[in-house]
């Protein structure tokens, strides 16, 4: 074995102990996203959350004012301004929930526990992917492996850098979290290919360019449809208190914590209709690469068809948000369909479906 080899055999390692690595961090910030939520949950302002949703309908830019104690017998009086949205159906105005840490020193000490492990595994994990970029010297997508490592750093990556820009995004840590931890497992047992393969046909600079947009528009549908899903929750959670029900002990203790049902969806609106423009130019990207590969710009090849799909449905969803009939829930499912859409494009096509973006044996 020659000196190069070793050492991309060697890089190559390095990149597998570091993604494990990293699957050993996300578990301790899974732990202490658990923490934030559970004491959030114990606090005052976690137990009076829900009655704050009924009785906090009074003028925008009130202040509500919660006396948390504290260690020594003093007590801080937290100042949450209230931060009334209207709702999809401008049928009611709720201020946003007061997060997974309740308001409180002990969730919010946990939470910040919980992000500081997150940015640890991701430049960990980060870590990883370059390294098994220099063993293999390519881009580090070229089989279902390296999307799946590469596609959770991105989507972990965009969470922090919202946080980073102040965003009210930390309730979706724990759900974030659960998600990468599924899919490093599955790619690093299931997925996982010898860093050597590649086809011919992907020896190109639109590696670079097509299949790293695709990841980026992955992580952000990803984190859209998040925001969705919790929306259709908090919205029912909303529902249930205007018409004068009580919700459950979940309801109270989960629900409750996060952002109005409004805001939710006014997010998940905002990510997809910002990447929307980025996906497009994917598949615009992706023919010009299929016409340099195999002489033809579209071929009706599954990836191809299912990427159309995909454009077709988020397409259809920013359509309706912009219909009054189909504003909230109608067409949060229509989000929800459209991120179904990605997700079998990439797993359904590549592992079921048979054509020309069969590579790497899966």
């Amino acid at each position: 074995m020659n000196l190069a080899a070793a050492t991309n055999e060697n890089l190559a390692h390095t990149s597998n102990v570091l993604i494990y690595s990293s699957m050993a961090v996300y578990t301790l910030a899974f732990f202490a996203h658990i923490a934030e939520w559970v004491f959030g949950s114990r606090s005052k302002v976690g137990r009076t959350a829900a009655a704050l949703s009924e009785t906090e309908g009074t003028a925008a830019g009130a202040t509500v004012k919660v006396q948390v104690a504290q260690k020594g017998g003093g007590t801080t009086v937290l100042e949450r301004p209230k931060i009334v949205t209207r709702s999809a159906a401008g049928s009611r105005d709720v201020p946003d929930g007061p997060g997974a840490a309740g308001g409180t020193f002990k969730g919010d000490l946990y939470g910040r526990v919980a992000v500081s492990m997150t940015v640890l595994a991701f430049l960990v994990q980060a870590g990883g992917v370059v390294a098994r970029a220099l063993s293999v010297q390519r881009a580090p997508w070229g089989n279902m492996y390296e999307f799946s490592i590469t596609f959770s750093t991105v989507a972990v990556g965009t969470y922090l850098a919202l946080l980073a820009l102040k965003k009210n995004v930390r309730w979706m840590g724990l759900i974030l979290v659960t998600v990468v931890l599924l899919d490093l497992g599955l790619a690093t047992t299931v997925l996982y290919t010898s860093s050597d393969q590649l086809v011919p046909a992907l020896h190109s600079y639109w590696l670079w360019i097509h299949v790293s947009t695709a990841i980026i528009c992955g992580a952000v549908f990803f984190i859209g449809a998040v925001a969705t899903l919790l929306y259709l929750f908090r919205d029912s959670y909303e529902n249930k208190l205007a018409n004068g029900g009580r919700p459950g002990s979940f309801a109270e203790s989960v629900l409750s914590r996060l952002p109005a049902a409004s805001s939710l969806d006014k997010f998940s609106y905002r990510v997809n209709a910002a990447v929307f423009p980025l996906w497009t130019f994917t598949i615009i990207a992706g023919a010009i690469w299929a016409g340099d590969a195999w002489g033809r710009y579209w071929g009706w090849d599954p990836k191809e068809v299912w990427s159309f799909i995909t454009w077709v449905a988020y397409a259809c969803y920013l359509h309706a948000r912009a219909t009054a009939g189909w504003k909230g829930r109608k067409a949060a499912y229509l989000a929800l369909i459209a991120f179904g859409c990605w997700l079998f494009n990439y797993y359904g096509v590549n592992i079921f479906v048979t054509g020309k973006h069969s590579y790497a044996g899966v």
